[in-house]
């Protein structure tokens, strides 16, 4: 019996359970929880291979008081889009074509490059020596609907990494090859040593989060702190890749987003079950369907409040991609928005 109410106070719904959240009202979380500040600009790419840089990204402050996480990479782009049609900057552009070329070289020889070919059959390699990829390798395509360019496609990697086309695409094949080129980059350095996480990696990254918060050393090693727990997400990925710790990251960075840490807190979830529930736990469309569920309340609430966060989203959404971004996060927030969009146009066909 305990354990099933403690699972239902762990569910992702901002309105699941009031009745075990002392003292709320009906008001949606994330109406007085603003969305955290964007991430800082990461540097431009200057060498073939970076260093890595300290943690910085979408910050959890607010929710489980966690220090933001690493990026999935230090080559990407400024966070400011160049202007329409004036297509990406020319050093992430370069970048993109020397990781392909290299690929290439050391894979299928000299020549021109299939690079959608190539990013399957980078994952196929993966998957060949024993990557734990439990939805298997393919690489799946995403055309954004258009009957007139630019284009935009997206592709997912098959851990969960998202990226986009960062070029101007005037036709849908230039999209898709756009994306992959972007999404390879990502893939090859990513299995680079540096995109680990290690001992080194979390002692230098817990120093910066202390250093950052005006925190101490005993914080860091007591888990019911932020530092603290901090430290523990980190210990928990030892040995997994800048992406794979982005891709769990960012079930953290939804449920941030939509309230639902707030709303946990708020029915006395500790910050270790929050942490020890989803670790383990992949984004699914039982999270996503909560999630909009609670969008759907607080449209009905507060009129407008869906069309003004889609219309955020979106433009995040297309900045990051033209700074060839990792866009997961992004991404499922607008699938989150449509999904209660079209649950609210359903509700009112049938109203009608």
């Amino acid at each position: 019996m305990m354990e099933s109410v403690r699972a239902q106070r762990l569910q992702p719904g901002v309105g699941t359970l009031r009745s075990l959240r002392p003292g709320v009202t009906g008001a949606p979380a994330a109406a007085s929880a603003p969305p955290p500040p964007p991430a800082p600009p990461p540097a431009a790419v200057a060498a073939p291979l970076p260093a890595v840089p300290p943690p910085t990204g979408l910050g959890l402050g607010l929710g489980l008081g966690l220090p933001p996480p690493p990026p999935p990479l230090g080559l990407q782009g400024p966070a400011a889009p160049p202007p329409p049609g004036a297509g990406p900057p020319a050093v992430l552009r370069e970048a993109v074509e020397a990781v392909v070329r290299s690929f290439a070289k050391h894979t299928q020889g000299y020549g021109r490059v299939n690079v959608v070919e190539a990013l399957q059959e980078f994952w196929q390699m993966k998957q060949s020596r024993g990557a734990d990829l439990k939805n298997g390798a393919l690489v799946v395509y995403e055309m954004v609907p258009s009957n007139s360019p630019p284009y935009v496609c997206y592709v997912t990697l098959p851990g969960g990494s998202c990226f986009g086309s960062f070029q101007f695409c005037p036709t849908k094949a230039e999209a898709r090859r756009s994306a992959a080129k972007i999404a390879l980059m990502n893939s090859v350095f990513n299995e680079h040593p540096s995109r680990r996480i290690t001992d080194e990696f979390i002692e230098k990254s817990v120093s910066e989060a202390l250093a950052s918060f005006n925190g101490n050393r005993e914080e860091a090693d007591n888990p019911n702190t932020g530092i603290g727990a901090f430290r523990f997400m980190l210990e928990s990925n030892k040995g997994k890749s800048m992406l794979e710790f982005q891709e769990l990251m960012t079930v953290f960075q939804l449920l941030h987003w939509n309230g639902s840490l707030k709303a946990m807190r708020e029915r006395q979830c500790s910050r270790q079950e929050v942490l020890a529930h989803y670790s383990h736990r992949a984004l699914d469309d039982d999270i996503r369907n909560q999630m909009a569920m609670d969008w759907v309340n607080r449209e009905q609430s507060s009129p407008g409040a869906l069309s003004r966060e889609l219309a955020s989203t979106e433009r995040e959404l297309d900045e990051a991609r033209l700074a060839g971004k990792e866009l997961r996060f992004h991404k499922e927030k607008k699938d989150i928005l449509m999904l209660a969009a079209g649950q609210l146009g359903s509700m009112h066909s049938s109203n009608c």
